[in-house]
């Protein structure tokens, strides 16, 4: 019996395309065709199969800690057609982030602009172009974040001193001050929404202190930023950053950052230049239109489509009002603690005022695996939440309501969701 010959759409696709080609080159000489032949036969390694099926990508909850889930407006100008990174229409766009930025954050400094990169890529340009190696830096660390600053302190050189607490907990000023008479450090970091821990820490007074110590004043707010209250100016933060990528409701991809007055007196008038050459301020103050510049030159080709999600999410929260959003986020905030209360769980930030609205912190149920807990809800709810992160891990699982998905109906089916898993997930006797 005859063996049926079967063929998959894309070796069909390249038998019937060469077919063709070899018909219309039949009239041309041998040589031509020989050389073809070999070029062809060169390759080694044939077309991965994954890349000759259609993409698939599943719709899913995001309520863990970010990304969260994007507002259709906000995907549709993601999708709008690409147009070059140096054309006059794309910087009438940065120049529209760029006040954006400003209102979010609450400043009117001219030196605000937007990496090409994650909140990490906001991170390095902060510590890269206004520390110089040798210089003293003081790092809060009370969940990971405050980690990652100081290696990447350590790692360009600097002489990094840390004021290290178990996550959630907080640095009184008194502490800092001292830290600061101490160690004399040009830079002070700290984390305003720690999402490591689901804590939002205090920001008032720290830039008085480090005004008075002559150190800069460096805070993320990539957790935050939207969800809780914070003011670059008024509360006297010398360089401030966020990603895109959580209540902003952007894609990941971009971060915005400010420097102030301060701030870039001491980054341009360094003795060295940074470690990196993407993430050199004098560079990218003239890509963005900051420096006076009549003409700005070419550096790097920036993310277009991510350009134009991030525009449209601060368009969106411009809409909005920025205190309407820290309303509404403080509101399903206090919606999701009684749910989780009366599940008979425990907030992991025992003071409400403390915690992160965007990103709640629950203690891990007594008795569970929490690795069993997440994958049940990720299963039968196609619903992701996650655990703790560095030194939060096995301490807490985390929560995230943000931005477009800051609604009570998401809150509800999250509760809902944990209570399924807590019924059906094997609890241990002890």
């Amino acid at each position: 019996m005859m063996q049926r010959a079967v063929f998959s759409r894309g070796a069909l696709l390249a038998q019937n395309t060469a077919a063709a080609l070899e018909s219309s080159l039949a009239p041309r000489s041998a040589p031509l065709l020989m050389r073809l032949d070999r070029s062809m036969s060169s390759l080694t390694i044939p077309p991965p199969a994954a890349l000759l099926r259609p993409l698939e990508v599943p719709n899913r909850y995001l309520f863990g800690p970010g990304p969260s889930n994007v507002p259709p407006r906000v995907l549709a100008a993601g999708g709008r057609p690409i147009i070059g990174h140096l054309h006059p229409e794309m910087y009438e766009i940065m120049n529209d982030i760029k006040k954006g930025i400003q209102y979010i954050f609450q400043t009117e400094n001219n030196m605000t602009i937007s990496m090409s990169g994650s909140g990490h890529a906001a991170m390095e340009c902060a510590v890269f172009n206004t520390v110089e190696p040798g210089e003293s830096v003081l790092v809060a660390v009370n969940g990971i974040w405050g980690e990652r600053v100081a290696e990447i302190a350590e790692r360009m050189g600097a002489n990094v001193h840390k004021m290290v607490k178990t996550p959630g907990q907080l640095f009184s000023n008194t502490e800092i001050e001292q830290a600061m008479a101490k160690h004399k450090p040009v830079l002070f970091f700290l984390t305003h929404g720690e999402s490591s821990a689901g804590l939002c820490h205090p920001m008032d007074g720290i830039g008085d202190i480090c005004q008075k110590h002559n150190c800069l004043f460096l805070v993320d707010t990539v957790a935050s930023m939207g969800a809780a209250p914070i003011f670059m100016d008024n509360q006297k933060i010398d360089i401030l950053y966020t990603g895109s990528q959580k209540a902003l409701n952007s894609p990941p991809g971009t971060a915005p950052i400010s420097f102030n007055e301060r701030a870039c007196d001491k980054m341009f008038n360094r003795k060295t230049k940074p470690v990196s050459y993407l993430l050199d301020m004098t560079h990218l103050s003239n890509y963005w239109g900051c420096d006076g510049q009549t003409v700005r030159a070419y550096h790097h080709t920036g993310p277009v489509s991510g350009f134009f999600s991030l525009r449209e999410s601060l368009a969106i929260l411009a809409e909005k009002g920025l205190e309407e959003s820290w309303r509404q986020h403080k509101e399903l905030a206090a919606y999701l603690y009684k749910g989780l209360e009366d599940l008979g769980l425990t907030l992991f930030i025992r003071d409400k005022d403390l915690r992160l609205p965007s990103v709640t912190t629950i203690a891990i149920p007594k008795g569970y695996n929490w690795r069993e807990l997440l994958v049940y809800m990720m299963k039968n709810h196609n619903m992701e939440m996650t655990g703790g992160l560095g030194p939060s891990i096995g301490m807490v699982m985390r929560i995230g309501l943000m931005g477009y998905n800051c609604k009570k109906s998401n809150a509800d089916m999250a509760l809902h969701a944990l209570a399924d898993a807590l019924k059906n997930c094997k609890k241990s006797k002890d």
